[in-house]
């Protein structure tokens, strides 16, 4: 159910992107995430390692690093959200990616609890000029411990 993204996925998983950012994020106007979507379309997602969850042939989530560190997105179709498509993606990249790091917007409550669940404590906070919003920085690390 998870492999890598390809170029065929652009257009499923930009559409993917535009509704799951749009209900993930209210407080946020619509428009900004329209005018967006080129910058995530050219710049993000060409440069990010990205793995989608297909089921029946159709994205249901996705989840891109960039940097070999930093997540940029991990969204889930508002209709999946619930069904362990998330913690699937995330446990994917945990695999591959020893420290993970990430910003999620303070309102994103339901995101904030989701990520402290799979192990992300916030770090610092941050505040988006654009959107003129607080985030939360939040990191995640493997376990350093001795086995034994």
């Amino acid at each position: 159910m998870i492999r890598a993204w390809h170029s065929r996925d652009l257009s499923p998983l930009l559409t993917l992107w535009m509704e799951s950012t749009c209900f993930a994020h209210p407080f946020i106007d619509t428009r900004y995430w329209q005018e967006s979507e080129a910058l995530v379309r050219n710049a993000y997602l060409p440069s990010a390692k990205t793995w989608v969850w297909e089921a029946n042939g159709e994205l249901e989530g996705f989840i891109s690093v960039m940097d070999e560190q930093f997540i940029g997105a991990l969204f889930v179709r508002p209709a999946a959200i619930g069904q362990g498509i998330g913690k699937a993606l995330m446990n994917h990249v945990k695999q591959r990616f020893r420290w993970l790091s990430l910003e999620v917007y303070q309102k994103n409550e339901r995101a904030v609890k989701f990520y402290h669940a799979q192990g992300f404590r916030i770090e610092e906070s941050a505040w988006q000029e654009e959107t003129r919003h607080p985030t939360w920085i939040m990191n995640w690390q493997a376990d350093q411990r001795p086995s034994a």
